[in-house]
Parts: C-alpha cells; sequence; structure tokens
C-alpha cells in the first residue's frame, strides 16, 4: 500500500519545537522559489518569516545552488584538523575586514547554539590558559536565548523550555532587561556583578531578543554595558546569530556601538543564506593568544567531523558578495524603509500595542486577555488563520513579526501588510468570521 507523504512523515519524523499531540500535521512542501512555497496540491504560501530568520536571498537562488554545485564537485569536504583549504580562507578574508572593532580569528562550527557554545568555552578557557581559574561566572540579559544545547541553555532565560534541565544548568547573573526606565538599575548591577572578578564573559543578543519575543533596545545601552564589562577584563560576547548580515539595517547589529566592540561574535543563520547548516565564532586576537602556548593541555579541544566544511564556506562568501553588492543593497534598504512606515500604520490600529521596529524587523504585539508571552494562548489560533490565507507566520505567543527575506516583491509583501493590517483593525475573532461566511 503506497501511503502519502504525511503519513510516512508520522510514521517517522520527530519535528522540533512541536506538541507531538496537540498540533495539526506539518504542510507537505515539494518546492520554494523567492518567497513562495509550493505545497503538494498546489497551494503557495508567502514565507513571510524568511524559514526561521534563515533564508536571505530568496528560496531557489540559482547563483547559490551553482556554487555549492561546483564545490561539490572540486572539494566537497576534507578534517580541517591539518589541513586548509581555499573556501574557509576566502571567507574569513572576505568578512574579517567588514566585523566590528578588531576581531580577527575564525572558528568554524555547524549552527547558532554551537556557536555560543564555542564562545562559552572560549572565555571560560582563556582565563583558565592564563591562570585565572575564579572567573567562570557568565552575566546574561533576561530574557535571553542563545541555544539549546546545554552551555547555550545555561546562559539563557529559565522557562519552560529548560525545565526538564534546569537542574544540569549552570547558574548566570542576570540583568533586567534594558529599558529607558531601569537603565541606571542595569549599569549599577553589571559595575557588582563585574567588580566580583569572578565573571569570564557578558553574553547578549545585540539591539534585538528574538525568541523572546523581538524585544528592542538601544545600542548607546549596549555599549556602555560592554564599556563596564571591558573595564574589569571581563570578555563580551555578541550573539548576531539571528541580527547578523543586515537584519538590523546594519551588516551587524554591533556595527551600530560607537565606543566599544565584542571581543567575541557568533554568527549562524544567514550566513550561508540559510540553505546550509553553519556557525562562526570569531573572536580578537586577545582571546586567541592565550592559546599560543607550548603547553597540549592548554589546546581548545573543540570540534566536530564537519568543521570548516569547504560547500558552506564556499556558499556563505558567495552569499556574503552578493549581500554587499549594490542590488541587494538597495531591496534591505527599501524593505527596511518599508517595515518603518508599516510601523507606523500598525501604531494606529486598536489590537496592535507596543509596535517596534529595527532595520528589517517588524513586531508588534496583538491584545487579548492574557499577558504578553511565548505561552499566551492566542498564538495557535493566530499562527493558523494567518497559513489559511497562505501566509507564514509564526508568532511568539501573542508578538507577531514580519522577518522576511530580503528579495521578497512588493506585492507579496504587500498581501502580507494587508492581511496584518485586517488583523489589527477588527481583531482575530471578525476575521475568522468574514472568512467562514466568505467559504
Amino acid at each position: 500500500m503506497n501511503k502519502s507523504l504525511l503519513e510516512k512523515d508520522k510514521e517517522y519524523i520527530w519535528h522540533p519545537f512541536t506538541a507531538q499531540t496537540l498540533t495539526p500535521p506539518p504542510l507537505p512542501v515539494t518546492s520554494a522559489k523567492g518567497s513562495l512555497l509550493t505545497l503538494e496540491d498546489g497551494r503557495e504560501i508567502i514565507d513571510a518569516i524568511a524559514s526561521w530568520w534563515v533564508n536571505i536571498h530568496g528560496h531557489g537562488n540559482e547563483e547559490l545552488a551553482e556554487v555549492i554545485k561546483q564545490q561539490v564537485l572540486d572539494l566537497d569536504h576534507i578534517i580541517f584538523a591539518g589541513f586548509a583549504h581555499q573556501p574557509s580562507v576566502a571567507l574569513a578574508e572576505k568578512l574579517q575586514p567588514l566585523l566590528p572593532g578588531e576581531l580577527h580569528r575564525f572558528f568554524f562550527s555547524d549552527n547558532g547554539s554551537t556557536a555560543t557554545e564555542v564562545a562559552l568555552k572560549m572565555a571560560i578557557q582563556y582565563f583558565w590558559n592564563k591562570g585565572d581559574t575564579k572567573r567562570k561566572k557568565v552575566i546574561a540579559l533576561e530574557g535571553a536565548y542563545h541555544g539549546d544545547t546545554f552551555g547555550a541553555l545555561s546562559m539563557a532565560a529559565r522557562t519552560p523550555f529548560s525545565a526538564p534541565f534546569d537542574d544540569y544548568l549552570f547558574d548566570v547573573l542576570y540583568l533586567p532587561f534594558p529599558t529607558e526606565e531601569n537603565e541606571e538599575e542595569v549599569h549599577q548591577l553589571m559595575e557588582e556583578y563585574c567588580a566580583s572578578e569572578e565573571v569570564c564573559a557578558f553574553i547578549f543578543e545585540p539591539l534585538v531578543q528574538g525568541a523572546s519575543g523581538m524585544r528592542m533596545y538601544s545600542a548607546k545601552t549596549l555599549d556602555h554595558l560592554i564599556g563596564i564589562a571591558q573595564s574589569y577584563g571581563t570578555l563580551s560576547i555578541a550573539d548576531e546569530v539571528m541580527t547578523g548580515f543586515y537584519r538590523t539595517g546594519k551588516l551587524f547589529a554591533t556595527n551600530y556601538l560607537t565606543d566599544h566592540a565584542p571581543d567575541i561574535l557568533c554568527c549562524s543563520k544567514a550566513l550561508t543564506a540559510g540553505i546550509l547548516p553553519m556557525g562562526l565564532t570569531i573572536c580578537t586576537q586577545e582571546v586567541y593568544s592565550a592559546y599560543l602556548v607550548d603547553d597540549m593541555m592548554k589546546t581548545f579541544f573543540h570540534g566536530h567531523s564537519f568543521t570548516g566544511n569547504p560547500i558552506t564556506c564556499a556558499l556563505a562568501l558567495k552569499s556574503l558578495e552578493m549581500l554587499i553588492g549594490d542590488e541587494r543593497q538597495e531591496q534591505i534598504k527599501t524593505l527596511c524603509n518599508s517595515q518603518k512606515m508599516m510601523a507606523e500604520k500598525l501604531t494606529t490600529l486598536p489590537y496592535f500595542s507596543n509596535v517596534r521596529v529595527t532595520g528589517s524587523i517588524l513586531a508588534f504585539d496583538y491584545i487579548n486577555e492574557a499577558e504578553t508571552s511565548y505561552f499566551n494562548s492566542i498564538r495557535n489560533e493566530l499562527y493558523n488563520w494567518a497559513l489559511s490565507n497562505n501566509i507564514l507566520l509564526r508568532p511568539l505567543g501573542n508578538t507577531l513579526y514580519i522577518l522576511t527575506n530580503y528579495t521578497i516583491k512588493t506585492e507579496e509583501l504587500e498581501k502580507v501588510y494587508q492581511l496584518v493590517s485586517q488583523l489589527g483593525t477588527l481583531g482575530l475573532k471578525k476575521c475568522l468570521e468574514l472568512q467562514t461566511e466568505e467559504e
């Protein structure tokens, strides 16, 4: 008996971040091009979240596909311990001058969680190699999300996501999420934490906390916090996994800082245009220097089988070249302007609050009786309603956001805006009633 794709999926596949018995069956996608996902039945859905914030040049980009094909034919993979290859060097050479501050040394991994995990280990061992074994604590912002491996999870907020593992996670010193009202309190607490001289690192998502609801704070505040940390010798780690590659309007969110720069920067997601998995943890020469010793036991013993894969490196290099080209820069500028103008409109709609925008990221809260949080029950209703209108939005609780690729067509973005405007004007209940009447 021939089983359908969904029947086979149900039999074998375990999907991420999915309640296995409470969630409707997944949608069977057969192809994707530009901003459109095509389902088995021919239905087309606008990908308004860039497939979990990763896709930047549109799906099915032929230039990038050709780079992958050629690199596979030239050199598909080689062990990265004891061997070097051109794609990794070319990527580092191209990206390094564009980085904030004095970041210079590139460590390759395979995803965002691992990139932050590497940064954590790198920071702890930096002090250990220098003979300072007291510095083991980490400072993070309340509401943080840095990934799902144990170190990354430890540096994030304690939520139901981490509850089964809380006994295994190390303690972190949390700072309140920075606002205009608590600025002095946050600065003072940062000073107290760092003055203990037990802190090895301050980790942060610069300007925008993604998973906790696209919460945004100022570059001025972050600049000051990094300054405090560095004045006490504490390393600063920028988790740019989501914010990197022009999501905030600049190549990296930390490019907005005027006085300080991170000692370590992590990136992934859009690094390879959202096509293949790769992570980068990039540090200053000062951090790297702690490992330049004739002592085998001070080696950074970290890596994995696919570290520095040539295909992902070649892909990331081509993506970067396309990103900084005139055509894509104009598209990024246009998208950022569109998001800003849409934000102004959304502030006037009765069912939305806390409308905020940073670069190409537009977020807003749907007003309902429950408080704003990731587990607001309205989330599933909003998600299913948008999908029924052929638009992929993935709300964070009652927080909706629009975070598309940079090549989205004007008419496609307008469809997203029209649907969101209808929601903000009429409310979800009325939108569902109208939809039922039309059907």
